[in-house]
This record gives structure tokens, C-alpha cells and sequence, in this order.
């Protein structure tokens, strides 16, 4: 298998479309790190992803009379714009199946090269499955994102280009993990000439299909994805692409989506260019690695694999780089409510950059303070003034990692409902396209009072909304049932410590 892969990467055809990308330097990130940092630019190829690479080779292998009947593909939106500009090169039509939820943007770059656009679904699963049945009703060649031969080989092309770039010179490649028809090109190549480069796979926690399938021994198929990084949001890997990294990838690493923001803004800082959160899993997987083993003096290479982001999201990302740096601190503080207590608080605090402050006047024996800070040190000096604040008396709640609290609590920190009761706490997530709040709202309010909400356009696919919804005792089983049949992703919040310090009755 090996050998047959090597001679059809060799032969890939994918510079018709696709530019040998720059390998740059990167040198605030290696001086803070303490290793050399290269940073493979693929979100600068022509449609600013590498998947025109797979997309094209696999298009310019088929046959004139398989061409003419033209392709199809699902896709959220790399994969379609590499497929639509393979096809415009070689004179033949492409339908492109997007979810509803592909951001316009996306949908019009598709447009811009020629492709016909069908949405369809609100995931690629369903899009996936609506351009199989296009297939067989229009007998359109589908092609596969990651999940072919010729697709692999074509991603492979990055590691000829890299090894030749590098003259081998490396210690480990970390490269973002979706499908798996990246890493699995790139992998076979490298380990077959340099056995010693180690190849890490980078996915998100919410999105972990070859982590869990790596794991299992087996292909395993996730209940949900998160799409945050939509790039390489999939539910099940390829078979293909699976054995391939059984055989050849040293590992895979999970991050969160905060560690993924800041590793957006580090290659921001070297870079001056912005790339999307699947283009930033691998240089987010190289810092989370290299703090791990403790790494000093290692040549070491991540692939900035797209830069298809919407512009809207980069409030998100700005909002939770830092958390991600460990360059802001966010605590849920507890002060006496007398004269002078605010100002010993901010005493202990001392010089720091505040960069929130939240407060709510709640009874004459206590409030409640909400505060995110910057910091220098990390980590350590969050412990440090956490430890401060203790000492000085105060009840001191770290949450920096509370996923509720950094994306809803602390934008709504204004007190208790007094008086309210059999009040329950769910966030949901729901397909962000037009109607989807009212129909969301029509079903979730139709029969119990909603008696807290919040909802916060983040830019991203899925619309995301905190509710609190009175629901007696007695009818909690039904209500359950209801969540259930709507088919929102749910979690219940009732019992969050940052719900009961701020906004429980």
C-alpha cells in the first residue's frame, strides 16, 4: 500500500490550480516557545485551503466520458470551492451540496467559480447523503473530501513539497485532522522517507473521530460534532484514511476551542494573516505538545491548512483568544457589601489590566462580582491572585474554563428574580439560518414560561441560547420528552455554579 501511495503522489497533478506553498518562519511564536516554529502556508493557495490539491488530482485523473457527466460533491465550504475550480479548469459542471448552515460568504465563493449551489440540511452528513442520491439521479461523479485514493495522494503533495523544503531537517509535524485525508497523504510520505519526523494529529475535544477511532481499533461514528471548527467537523473518518494513520501517525491531540482561538491570533502576530479555527488546530496542537514534553530547541512544523473564516466570528475568536493564551483571567468573586469593600478588592487586585467588570448590587450582606483581568505570568499568577483574594477574606470562584459562564453569565450578570419558582437552566444550540430563533422560541415556548434568555450572535453556524424555563415537578418528564423531540442539542445548567451565583432565584 505504502509503495502505491509514494508513486501516486509523485504523480499527483495539482499545480494546474494549486502553488507550492511557502514554508515561513515564525518568530515571536519560536521565541516564546523555545523552538524553531515553521509554519506550512496552505491558507494561501488560490481558494485559500489546501483542498483544492485532493479536489483537482482526483477531477484530472477521471476519463472523458466520466467528466462530461460532471461531479458532484458535499461540502461545507473548502472542499466545494477546490472541487468548483478543479471543474471550471476542466470544462465540466459541479453541483455542490451545502448544509443551510454554510455561512454566505462561503457560498458565494462557490458561486464566484462556477459551481451550482443545493442547500440541503443543516450538517455535511445530510448534505453528504443528498449529493449521493444526486449521483444516482444524475449520474454525476461524486467526489469524496478525504475519502479517495486520488484525493489522499493529492493532499500528499504538501509533504513532498515540505521534505524537499526542509531537506528532512524536522523533529515533528503536526497537521489538523478532519476526515483524515491530510493527514493521512502527508503521513505515508513522510514516515516512508524520514521514519524518525513525528506526525501528530491535531482535532478539536468536540470533534474527535479519528482520536476515538484510533482508540477503539475501529471506525467510530460521533453521536454530534461541535462546528466551531467547521473545517473538520465530521462525525465519521474515512476507511480509507483510518488505516493510514493507523499505520503511520504517532498520535492525535485534542484541544478546546479557547486554545484554538489563541493559537488564531499567535499566527495572526507572526503572520499578519488570519486564518480559520481548523487552519489554527495544528499550530494550537504544536504549543499544547511542546508544554506537555517540555520541548527546547525542536524543529518544528505545523500546516496552516485555510483561511475560509467569516468575519463576524473573529469577535468570538478576539473574546476567547486570551482565555486560551492563558492571557485573562475570569473569577466569580463574593464581597461584602459595605462602604470601602469595593475598593480593598480592587487593592488586592492591584495594577492589573481589568478587562470586565460586572456587579450587581444583591443584598445588604454580600455581592457578587464578575471580573476578567489580563495577565503576564499564565497560569501561575491567576493562582497567585485567587490565592490574594482568598487570604483578604473573599470567596474566590476561578471561571476560566466554565464554558457557560464565558459564553453567556458573564454578558447577563444583573441579579435574582425574586420570588421565581420551579426555574430550570438549559443551553441549547440550534441551525443559525433565517426563523431558526422564532421557530426555536415557538417550540421550547409553546407550553412552559420562559423566565430567563439570552442569545448571542457569535458569527458561527449554530446559534447558541441560554433559557430558563419554569417547569413544576410534576411535568418534568414530559418536559424532558419535548426537549427530545425537538432535536436541539442540549445541556442542562441548573445546578452551574455561575447560575446560582448569578442568576438563580
Amino acid at each position: 500500500m505504502t509503495s502505491h501511495y509514494i508513486e501516486q503522489i509523485l504523480k499527483a497533478r495539482v499545480y494546474d490550480v494549486a502553488i507550492e506553498s511557502a514554508l515561513e518562519k515564525a518568530p515571536r511564536l519560536s521565541r516564546r516557545l523555545g523552538n524553531h516554529i515553521l509554519l506550512k502556508r496552505e491558507d494561501l493557495q488560490p481558494v485559500f485551503s489546501f483542498k483544492l490539491r485532493g479536489a483537482y488530482n482526483r477531477i484530472s485523473r477521471l476519463s472523458d466520458s466520466a467528466a462530461q457527466r460532471g461531479v458532484v460533491c458535499a461540502s461545507a465550504g473548502n472542499h466545494a470551492q477546490g472541487v468548483a475550480l478543479a471543474a471550471r479548469k476542466r470544462g465540466i459542471t459541479a453541483v455542490i451540496v451545502m448544509p443551510q448552515t454554510t455561512p454566505r460568504i462561503k457560498i458565494q465563493a462557490v458561486m464566484d467559480l462556477g459551481g451550482e449551489v443545493l442547500l440541503h440540511g443543516d450538517d455535511y452528513d445530510t448534505a453528504c447523503e443528498h449529493a449521493l442520491q444526486l449521483a444516482r439521479e444524475r449520474n454525476l461523479v461524486f467526489v469524496h473530501p478525504f475519502d479517495d485514493p486520488d484525493v489522499i495522494a493529492g493532499q500528499g503533495t504538501i509533504a513532498v513539497e515540505l521534505i524537499r523544503q526542509t531537506g528532512g531537517n524536522l523533529d515533528a509535524l503536526f497537521v489538523p485532522v478532519g476526515g483524515g485525508g491530510l493527514i493521512a497523504g502527508i503521513a505515508v510520505y513522510v514516515k516512508y522517507l524520514y521514519p524518525a519526523i513525528r506526525i501528530i494529529g491535531v482535532e478539536p475535544e468536540d470533534a474527535a473521530g479519528m482520536y476515538e477511532s484510533l482508540r477503539a481499533g475501529r471506525r467510530v461514528t460521533l453521536e454530534r460534532v461541535g462546528i466551531f471548527a467547521d473545517g473538520v467537523a465530521v462525525r465519521r473518518v474515512g476507511e480509507e484514511t483510518f488505516e493510514l494513520c493507523r499505520r503511520h501517525v504517532d498520535e492525535i491531540v485534542l484541544l478546546d476551542n479557547d486554545e484554538i482561538c489563541a493559537a488564531i491570533q499567535d499566527v495572526f502576530e507572526d503572520t499578519r494573516s488570519i486564518v480559520e479555527p481548523a487552519g489554527a488546530l495544528a499550530v494550537a496542537g504544536l504549543k499544547k505538545v511542546v508544554a506537555r514534553e517540555g520541548w527546547q530547541g525542536k524543529r518544528l512544523a505545523a500546516i496552516t491548512s485555510g483561511a475560509n473564516i467569516n468575519f463576524d466570528r473573529l469577535r468570538h475568536v478576539a473574546e476567547r483568544a486570551d482565555l486560551g493564551g492563558e492571557r485573562e483571567a475570569l473569577l466569580a468573586v463574593t464581597i461584602p457589601e459595605q462602604p470601602g469593600s469595593f475598593r480593598r478588592f480592587c487593592e488586592v487586585l492591584g495594577r492589573r489590566s481589568i478587562t470586565e467588570f460586572n456587579y450587581r448590587y444583591e443584598s445588604e450582606a454580600a455581592a457578587q462580582v464578575f471580573v476578567s483581568f489580563g495577565l503576564a505570568q499564565g497560569r501561575e499568577e491567576k493562582e497567585s491572585v485567587a490565592h490574594a483574594l482568598r487570604a483578604a477574606g473573599y470567596s474566590v470562584i476561578d471561571m476560566s474554563d466554565n464554558e457557560m459562564a464565558k459564553l453567556h453569565v458573564r454578558y447577563m450578570v444583573g441579579g435574582r428574580a425574586r420570588g421565581i419558582r420551579d426555574e430550570l437552566l438549559y443551553r441549547f444550540e440550534f441551525p443559525e439560518r433565517p426563523g431558526a430563533l422564532l421557530k426555536f422560541l415557538d417550540a421550547v415556548g409553546s407550553r412552559w414560561n420562559i423566565s430567563l434568555f439570552h442569545y448571542r450572535n457569535q458569527g458561527a453556524d449554530y446559534g447558541r441560547v441560554l433559557a430558563g424555563i419554569q417547569v413544576p415537578p410534576v411535568e418534568r418528564a414530559d418536559f424532558l420528552q419535548h426537549l427530545n423531540d425537538l432535536h436541539y442539542a442540549f445541556a442542562e445548567e441548573t445546578n452551574n455554579p455561575a447560575y446560582r451565583m448569578f442568576l438563580g432565584a
